[in-house]
């Protein structure tokens, strides 16, 4: 019986993504040692260092419809590693010929690269769903470009910015995870192949022709020398699924902020029932976030005990290689489906304007006091308009009257700017800064993976900004 989320038939699709799932089931990983097998027998057939027609035989057998799973699973636990078990069975079933079977190979040469070939089909996954959510995010971008919202620090309202300006910085971030994948992919995607210590000695002077063509056959790097106690590239990998769900955590976390009933800016896709209430009918509860948020925490510690997988001691380990397999489904698994949740969230999100602007409306005014202090900064000093500023804002609250009321009454304020000057500078749609060009940077980025957003920017940005026209008027 299924005792995790992962395998819960109740609970997998809302964790995982399917095909992920699959690549990591005991199915997918036996198919993966078959597939290492065979074509370690088909590259030696071929060269000539064991008789062709005993490769054949032995790549004609290594099927997963030929393999008794439950014959595997009482010998693994047996002997303590799946390899040699498996190896047994097809032994048998090429008959004479599988006496050449394994030829050369130690156990975690097949472990190994099997695992190497389930983690490159599973990047393929990540790769899918990280495309997905950029384009998704770039979309809101440049929809919303100019959409005017509550900028929040410390959870308070502090400034202006535009929704499109949150949703580009998302992009931004799942851009430079795309660049990290494409970074890290022929570090990982590397072949294993040594024999009983590295040296390949078992194989005479034939030992790099073998690992040579079985790379190219498996589709993977040749590796300069063997790494079977050096687990960095995948330690790498799991750190990478650890950012890129960081990432979405994040996400997931605003976005959670933000269909609180008193804020009410946007809210995951409409889906009928989805998030209701046991009791409360009138509920809408933010489950893709959840999810996220759950996958994120449970990828980050998994991680954490990955990394212990590197305290591999001399040649050929005692211990932390098989932390590996207990973490690595885990930790592709749950990326993916927080890859799977804000995708899906992403692809649907329902953006509620008007509330945005009434929210930037409920202090009044106060959310535009920087705007005026930077505007009376450069006539009276910036520590100076400070302190007005914060004893206006201050009277404004206990009055319960708006910011430019305020400033208006204010005759110490109004020596410096008219009133015109102040209904421009509490109109948060004019104290955007330079949101909208960081937005346009981050869309052209978001179409050409060797376009540099920094460049961009500073070839966008005009020497005067919106904030100091503002000022200026």
């Amino acid at each position: 019986m299924a005792t995790s989320v992962i395998d819960s038939p109740v609970f997998r699709d809302l964790f995982t993504e399917p095909r992920v799932r699959k690549i990591w089931s005991d199915s997918g990983r036996t198919e993966q040692y078959l597939a290492v097998e065979a074509a370690l027998s088909e590259v030696q057939g071929r060269l000539g260092i064991i008789p062709a027609d005993a490769a054949k035989k032995i790549a004609s057998v290594c099927l997963l419809e030929k393999i008794d799973m439950v014959r595997l699973a009482d010998e693994t636990a047996e002997i303590g590693y799946p390899v040699l078990p498996l190896v047994h069975q097809i032994q048998s079933l090429a008959g004479d010929a599988g006496d050449w079977c394994h030829w050369g190979a130690t156990t975690q040469d097949i472990t190994d690269t099997a695992t190497v070939l389930q983690i490159k089909a599973s990047l393929d996954v990540v790769a899918d769903l990280l495309e997905r959510c950029i384009a998704a995010a770039s979309g809101l971008a440049r929809a919303h470009r100019d959409l005017p919202m509550v900028g929040r620090s410390n959870l308070q309202q502090a400034v202006p910015i535009t929704f499109g300006f949150k949703m580009a910085r998302l992009a931004a971030c799942l851009l430079r995870h795309r660049e990290r994948l494409a970074e890290l992919r022929p570090r990982i995607e590397v072949l294993e192949f040594g024999g009983a210590c590295g040296t390949l000695a078992s194989l005479g002077d034939r030992g790099l022709d073998v690992q040579k063509v079985l790379a190219d056959t498996l589709g993977l790097a040749r590796p300069p020398i063997t790494w079977h106690t050096d687990r960095d590239s995948i330690a790498e990998t799991a750190c990478f699924l650890g950012l890129v769900t960081g990432t979405l955590s994040k996400f997931a976390t605003d976005l959670k902020t933000m269909m609180m009933t008193e804020v009410n800016e946007a809210a995951e896709p409409f889906v009928l029932n989805r998030g209701s209430s046991s009791t409360m009918p009138q509920k809408r509860n933010p489950i893709s976030c959840c999810y996220i948020t759950a996958c994120a925490a449970s990828v980050r510690q998994s991680t954490a005990a990955l990394l212990g997988s590197m305290d591999a001691d001399h040649e050929r380990s005692t211990g932390p290689w098989e932390i590996e397999w207990i973490e690595l489904p885990r930790i592709f698994s749950l990326a993916s489906g927080a890859l799977s949740q804000a995708a899906f969230v992403l692809e649907g999100l329902e953006v509620n304007g008007d509330r945005m602007a009434a929210n930037l409306g409920i202090t009044k005014g106060l959310i535009m006091s920087e705007a005026v202090m930077m505007a009376l900064a450069p006539k009276i000093g910036r520590g100076q308009a400070h302190d007005m500023l914060y004893k206006v804002c201050r009277a404004a609250l206990e009055q319960n009257r708006s910011l430019a009321e305020m400033l208006k009454a204010d005759d110490a304020v109004t020596e410096q700017l008219s009133h015109r000057q102040i209904d421009h500078l509490t109109d948060p749609a004019r104290y955007l800064g330079c949101a909208g060009e960081m937005i346009d940077a981050v869309l052209a980025h978001s179409t050409t993976s060797d376009h540099d957003p920094i460049t961009t920017l500073a070839e966008n940005l005009d020497e005067g900004s919106p904030s100091r026209a503002i000022a200026d008027s």
